[in-house]
């Protein structure tokens, strides 16, 4: 059994007692979050499609630690020109958990 869902502007294919890095979520540790933004659930019955979301199902997840990706370097540079920038990105993701789909 698996879903899709909507968190925060993007989708994330999940089941049961996976772990999932997502965006970064205003939550405590250890808390647990619903998204009921399901776009497809799949499970031994068949496939329901939403159009645009399923209705009555909720996922259920645990939020087991806020954490920075890798950093990710943007270098700009114009040959023969002199010009040349350099930055750095590290983006705030949050690792849940899936303890219910349904």
């Amino acid at each position: 059994m698996f879903a899709v869902v909507d968190i925060a502007g993007q989708q994330f294919k999940v089941e049961e007692k996976t772990k999932v890095y997502v965006p970064r979520l205003k939550a405590e540790l250890e808390s647990e979050v619903v998204f009921d933004n399901v776009l497809l659930i799949s499970d031994d019955k068949g496939i329901k499609v939403g159009s645009p979301n399923v209705g009555g199902v909720k996922v259920s997840a645990k939020v087991l630690e806020h954490l920075k990706d890798d950093k990710v370097i943007v270098f700009k540079k114009k040959k023969r020109k002199g010009y040349q920038t350099l930055n750095g990105h590290r983006q705030q993701l949050s690792r849940i958990e899936v303890t219910k789909i349904g």
